[in-house]
């Protein structure tokens, strides 16, 4: 028995040379077409038939209804993943996901999540003789007022560098005796108020010219009484005493301490300063609580000191100090510290820093790495786990305790200040943790991302109260400042079309890693909301949003996987809509990347395209396209046959995408030969999976498919038509896809469907704006698709049927064009041009 006796369709006459009558689907079997089903018979059939029937016309009415019905079902097989949620017709933004997936792995692509620098346990260490001081950032922290030692103003004075604007900083404080100094934790802003005050409080600075007490000139003033305490206690104490003192007052502005003070409170300061010829500087913490104080008469922003002039200090002094205990002529200084600053460009070194600028204490560590590692005093290994610390210890300091002023009991200070907001609290902690899980998005999106997060973490915080939400109190730029953040002009897409916008990132590959590592290993009362929150992003229909959140959804999976199925993946992979579907399939892949998770993701799969139910297998063939979550090509096209074919076909329209998506990666070969034997299956359910498979290979977009890899030779043509990519890029692959694509013309139930598709590749020779396009690929393919007098003809109709379509009709020169392409010299016969 043939293959069409048992697919229950007829067998087809042999073609006739020259048979005007018959239609160009007449000479199938020359080319493989597929054994055909019931009801799917070529154009020519009912000609076989002749009047044998006797009732002709009511059989050709049955047949031409049944087989517009067929069209339709597979038309609606070639609907893209996301169609049913964005209109039947409509553009998907599979394409803009696709994008958005690949700029964020790249985020998370150097492993540093899963071997960081554990800092939780100490806060220094000895590695040879050099002394890493890993709470350098914090050595502030806690002290109450007192003189500063003489030792710390005298290794200030010599190894400080000074931000731009020192002098104009200087020059104001001593104008009027007091400074308001704004800028982020870490950034230098206590050391550069230190040496202002030492400045202007120094010898040179004295009248008398008396060498002054050790330590006694500059003190630090015990922030919780604010600055109407410093206020009243240069009222109490002894002129004597205040004359020529500088006063450093580090002032919070949220927490259980006094209200911030106003430009009263600051001018009475001014005028008691100046009453005893002291000088004071408030340093604060950019943000929207610190705006008046920055904006009035007394304000100034502190910018961070530049990074590299920071290094070359902290070396300096690190190596002086091996060169004066050396032998006489045994090393010079310079050679040392050119060698510590070349280690420091090396490409493997700024990877493990991960960040575009250092503050004074991670330049004071990187030094002393850089040093004893010049030294032979820290191995390699040493020095690259030293230097991944630096991110993963300005994130442990960014969420430490944020909300222990929750917690303490309600103060009752000067002018009845309790308890700051919880939105106050939590919405710069928020910010980071979007920016994390949004970096490379536009600047907006992660601004809203992070209100919607810190409604979230103020809920789970203080689920007794509704969390008081300011409409006007954002401030951008001390956003940008306290997050280590940067925007850029970029463009996003908007439903298909580019626009522009304004971008934002960290600054510095390695903060995205060390912030999710550190909320979720080191803070576990915050993964509810944080879960919660994903969730939400998960039902947003921008890519840019839903797509990056899926991919740091999966980094977070890596880290605890049981927690992470049991609340995101598995209630999302068995939810109604696909994009949700989406997010749980590129969380597993995500999680899938990590070698310690990838077995079990595998089994997983392999359950869900078993056993699961309708929703699991969608998002395991979803999860199956990304190319991680089987051990081989075959197998991962043995489990999309196995969801494409079952409950008949309904599985089919995401089951071939994904098989599409396979074809993009270096196995596209066999994927194309998968489809071949789909397509000449006896079961109906896999011609229709390799015939499905056929015409969406020819509708999707390089864009849509293009895999990680940065150096893919797809990445040059992201908007061709992927099989005409192919084309050009593996020319081994033409006479497969020509077959497959020959076959879906030929087949009467595709054949409607595979023509659009054929037309779209045609249009595309050129792109709106008269510009070649992809021509190089039509030049390709279309020489192995057409190759008999049938084929010609049947390209001849399409062509005439694009130049009479009356909303786009295709220029006559861009037609023939296109035929010169397909038909070999050798093979024209000279009157094309006769007949037009």
């Amino acid at each position: 028995m043939t293959d069409d006796q048992q697919a229950g369709g007829a067998a087809e006459p042999a073609p006739q040379k020259g048979a005007e009558a018959r239609s160009p689907e007449a000479d199938g079997r020359a080319r493989n077409e597929p054994p055909r089903a019931d009801g799917d018979k070529a154009d020519g059939d009912e000609v076989a038939a002749g009047n044998d029937a006797p009732e002709g016309g009511d059989v050709e009415q049955d047949q031409m209804a049944e087989h517009e019905r067929a069209a339709g079902r597979f038309k609606e097989h070639t609907r893209d993943p996301l169609a049913e949620e964005q209109g039947e017709d409509g553009t998907t933004d599979l394409a803009a996901a696709s994008r958005a997936r690949r700029a964020t792995r790249m985020l998370f692509d150097t492993g540093r999540d899963l071997n960081s620098f554990d800092r939780s346990f100490f806060q220094s260490a000895h590695i040879g003789d050099i002394h890493l001081r890993m709470d350098a950032r914090h050595s502030g922290a806690g002290m109450r007022g007192g003189p500063v030692p003489d030792e710390e103003l005298r290794r200030l004075r010599r190894v400080h560098v000074e931000p731009q604007g020192y002098v104009q900083l200087r020059k104001a404080l001593n104008t009027r005796r007091l400074l308001v100094l704004g800028a982020a934790p870490g950034t230098g802003r206590t050391s550069t108020a230190l040496s202002l005050l030492d400045e202007v409080t120094g010898p040179a600075a004295d009248a008398t010219g008396t060498e002054p007490v050790a330590g006694s000139r500059v003190r630090r003033v015990d922030p919780d009484g604010g600055v109407r305490q410093l206020t009243r206690s240069l009222a109490g104490e002894s002129e004597e005493a205040r004359r020529g003192t500088g006063y450093l007052l580090e002032l919070p502005l949220t927490g259980p301490v006094a209200p911030p003070p106003d430009e009263m409170d600051l001018d009475g300061l001014a005028a008691a300063l100046a009453g005893c010829e002291a000088y004071a500087v408030v340093v604060v913490t950019v943000g929207s609580a610190a705006n008046p104080l920055l904006a009035g008469r007394y304000g100034r922003l502190c910018p961070p000191a530049p990074t590299q002039e920071l290094l070359t200090t902290r070396l300096r002094e690190r190596l002086e100090e091996h060169v004066a205990a050396a032998p006489d002529g045994g090393v010079r200084l310079e050679d040392l510290l050119a060698g510590a600053e070349e280690l420091a460009l090396r490409q493997d070194v700024k990877d493990a820093v991960g960040l575009k600028d250092l503050r004074p204490a991670e330049a004071e560590l990187l030094a002393s790495l850089l040093a004893g590692h010049q030294l032979g005093e820290v191995s390699r290994d040493e020095l690259l786990a030293g230097c991944r610390s630096l991110a993963a210890d300005q994130a442990q300091e960014w969420f430490a305790g944020v909300d222990r002023a929750l917690t303490a009991p309600p103060a009752e200070p000067e002018g009845g200040a309790g308890r700051p907001g919880t939105a106050a609290l939590f919405h710069p902690v928020a910010f980071r943790i979007a920016l994390a899980v949004l970096g490379g998005a536009s600047h907006s999106a992660v601004a809203a991302a992070a209100h919607l997060l810190t409604w979230e973490l103020s809920v789970q915080c203080d689920p007794d109260h509704t969390p008081a939400r300011p409409l006007f109190c954002d401030d951008p730029e001390a956003d940008l400042a306290l997050s280590r953040a940067e925007l850029t002009d970029g463009r996003i897409e908007v439903a298909g079309t580019e626009v522009p916008a304004r971008l934002i990132w960290y600054r510095g590959s390695a903060l995205p890693s060390a912030v999710l590592t550190e909320i979720w290993d080191r803070h576990f009362p915050v993964r509810a909301p944080i879960v919660r929150w994903l969730r939400l992003l998960a039902d947003d229909p921008r890519p840019q949003v839903w797509m990056r959140a899926a991919v740091a959804a999966g980094e977070l999976c890596a880290r605890d996987f049981d927690h992470g199925y049991a609340e995101l993946i598995r209630p999302l992979a068995e939810a109604a809509t696909p994009r949700r579907r989406i997010f749980a399939a590129t969380t597993l892949d995500q999680a899938a990347g990590h070698a310690s998770h990838r077995k079990a993701v595998l089994k997983l799969v392999d359950d869900w395209s078993r056993y699961g139910t309708k929703s699991l297998r969608w998002t395991a063939a979803m999860a199956l396209g990304y190319g991680n979550a089987a051990d081989t090509t075959d197998d991962a096209l043995d489990a999309l046959a196995r969801i494409g074919v079952r409950d008949d076909g309904e599985h089919l329209a995401v089951a071939s995408f994904n098989a599409v998506r396979l074809l993009a990666l270096p196995d596209g070969a066999t994927v194309l030969r998968r489809m071949a034997d789909w397509t000449h299956h006896k079961r109906e359910a896999y011609q229709d999976l390799g015939l499905v498979t056929t015409v969406r290979l020819a509708l999707t977009s390089v864009d849509e498919v293009l895999p990680d890899e940065p150096d893919s030779p797809l990445a040059d043509r992201p908007d061709w038509p992927l099989p005409l990519a192919l084309a050009v890029i593996r020319p081994e692959l033409v006479l497969p896809t020509a077959d497959l694509m020959w076959s879906a013309l030929s087949t009467a139930r595709s054949k409607d469907v595979a023509l659009d598709a054929l037309e779209s590749l045609l249009r595309s020779g050129v792109r709106k704006d008269g510009t070649e396009g992809t021509r190089p690929g039509l030049a390709a393919l279309l020489p192995a698709l057409v190759t008999k007098e049938n084929d010609r003809r049947r390209l001849d109709w399409l062509l005439r049927r694009m130049m009479n379509d009356p909303e786009n009709p295709l220029p006559d020169a861009q037609a023939r064009s296109l035929w010169w392409l397909a038909v070999p010299p050798k093979e024209r016969t000279g009157e094309e041009d006769s007949h037009g």
